[in-house]
């Protein structure tokens, strides 16, 4: 199912950018500011992957709640390496996509819950 969402597919392509951005990084930060971006990077696809796969649509939207946590952390480590002079910016096309996807998603996913919620309570 997830496979298959754009958001999974762009998610997955932060991910590689976050890797590609992190290797100019100093051997010093190898275990600090870049693999905390490594990791943070990787864990908004398989939250949304695992959300996906958990068979219910409550599961599956608290899990997409937890990969938009894992952007909002994501734009602060950004912030960080800009203000270390690691990188220029912290602007990022695809991180911005990915969380207009995931608010489109999560919006959509709520609408649904409530409106299956609504049903069952008039029944």
């Amino acid at each position: 199912m997830a496979r298959d969402l754009i958001v999974t597919m762009i998610a997955i392509d932060l991910c590689c950018e976050i890797y590609e951005l992190t290797r100019q990084f100093p051997d010093y930060e190898k275990f600090g500011l870049k693999s905390q971006m490594q990791r943070c990077a990787v864990s908004i696809p398989s939250n949304i992957e695992e959300g996906a796969h958990r068979g219910s649509s409550k599961d599956f939207l608290r899990f997409l709640y937890i990969a938009r946590g894992s952007l909002a952390e994501l734009k602060t480590q950004l912030r960080i390496a800009v203000r270390l002079g690691y990188i220029r910016s912290d602007e990022n096309e695809l991180l911005s996509r990915t969380y207009q996807l995931l608010n489109a998603l999560i919006h959509s996913l709520k609408l649904r819950i409530a409106k299956r919620t609504n049903s069952e309570a008039h029944e």
